[in-house]
């Protein structure tokens, strides 16, 4: 299973919110570059890095940052937020991510993203499927739709993508474990490449979701908050 620490990025600082809120915003670090370094120094290969300013204002805003870190260090970068348009993924790309996630644009523009699917391939395009309620959420979590979340999976999958991230947002940032009887159900009746997102509390969370058959898990607040260490993570590496 991955192991893929999450940076979140509002006005360029690594950031965390609760429930996707953005008045819970807590700023771990004015430098993401660093916290991404360190990162790698634990023999970590994957970052999850979030564009929550684009994210709030529906286009890529913060590629230069992206472009950063890709340039200075080897970390294969899945990142998302706002990413609405070619443009904005012909950027996400130049600019250095290895993968890009989209949310929204599946929901509101299915065909925009199935053809991203199909011209960049689905190795590296990540189908983003946050919920509550097990309904799909879109516009940084605040706007909510009447789609159920395995559908929408399923839907996609079918279409030919390969990976999923799935983020309960009931559970994120509050570090009380991971949705997983949700990820249980999606692997046993869809069995996409699921990397499971919101709610990591500790080192035996990560252990139950690679036993459930999680592709990846994302780690946010719980490394952030020290419940999770990166020597431990490095150990899992």
């Amino acid at each position: 299973m991955r192991i893929i620490p999450a940076i979140d990025i509002i006005d360029g600082k690594c950031v965390r919110l609760t429930k996707g809120d953005y008045n819970t915003k807590k700023v771990y670090s004015k430098n993401p570059l660093e916290i991404a370094r360190s990162f790698e120094d634990y023999g970590i290969q994957y970052l999850h890095l979030v564009d929550l300013d684009g994210a709030k204002l529906k286009h890529i805003v913060n590629y230069k940052l992206l472009d950063k870190i890709c340039s200075h260090t080897n970390l294969q970068v899945d990142f998302g937020g706002g990413l609405k348009t070619d443009e904005d993924v012909r950027i996400a790309f130049e600019s250095g991510a290895s993968q890009i996630t989209g949310g929204s644009i599946a929901v509101e523009e299915a065909e925009t993203f199935s053809r991203w699917i199909q011209s960049y391939g689905n190795e590296k395009i990540i189908l983003g499927a946050d919920c509550k309620n097990r309904k799909i959420a879109t516009s940084a979590w605040m706007e909510h739709t009447d789609i159920d979340v395995v559908e929408f999976i399923t839907k996609y999958v079918q279409k030919g993508v390969k990976y999923v991230v799935c983020t309960d947002i009931n559970k994120d940032g509050l570090l009380q474990g991971p949705s997983f009887e949700l990820y249980n159900e999606l692997i046993s009746k869809v069995n996409p490449n699921l990397i499971a997102s919101g709610g990591v509390s500790d080192i035996n969370d990560i252990l139950e979701l690679k036993k459930l058959g999680c592709e990846g898990v994302i780690i946010g607040k719980a490394l952030y908050e020290g419940k999770i260490t990166l020597t431990q993570l490095q150990e899992l590496c």
